[in-house]
């Protein structure tokens, strides 16, 4: 069970010392704090499975749309920031972590989204920072450079500030 919020580790660390099988639910559901999570334990030995020498044969692509699937059934909704499948997990707001993906994606991604079947965003807001916003207008069709990047920055900032969504054809109507 995951009462300590350990689950996942737990079960890594009884699979270095030799156990040969991990319980675990899809997004960790069970009764009280849940379970360990199967597409956290997944990605886990996809990623550092080289510490146990294990690969799980899970089709990696299915387990974002299995997760939607058992939380649609089951009622229970994924808390956006959820490792692996929350709304979140891929999604970059803040200035220099846009900058840095931008530059380099495993600047903060151990884990390609595309592997789960998702992608990652760079979701504009009131930390978002200038290249993220020069790119987001650009591919809505409105590219920028120089003092009018300047202008219109300004003002997603000052819109952004008030916390409401802001349409990028607002900023240039």
């Amino acid at each position: 069970h995951n009462d300590l919020g350990l689950a996942v580790a737990n079960s890594f660390a009884g699979l270095q010392a030799g156990a040969r099988q991990v319980e675990c639910a899809i997004n960790g559901i069970g009764e009280r704090a849940g379970n360990a999570s199967l597409e956290e334990i997944v990605m886990l030995l996809r990623t550092r499975g080289d510490a146990v020498g294990f690969d799980t044969r899970v089709v990696t692509q299915e387990i974002a749309r299995t997760s939607r699937l058992v939380s649609r059934l089951t009622g229970y909704a994924l808390q956006r920031n959820k490792a692996i499948v929350g709304a979140n997990a891929f999604a970059h707001e803040a200035g220099i972590h846009q900058d840095g993906m931008l530059k380099d994606v495993s600047t903060y991604q151990i884990i390609d989204p595309s592997e789960l079947g998702l992608s990652m965003t760079l979701p504009l807001g009131k930390h978002s920072g200038r290249s993220a916003f020069a790119r987001a207008c650009a591919e809505a069709g409105f590219p920028v450079e120089g003092s009018h990047l300047d202008a219109a920055f300004a003002r997603f900032k000052a819109l952004a500030d008030s916390g409401r969504p802001v349409p990028l054809d607002e900023l240039f109507t």
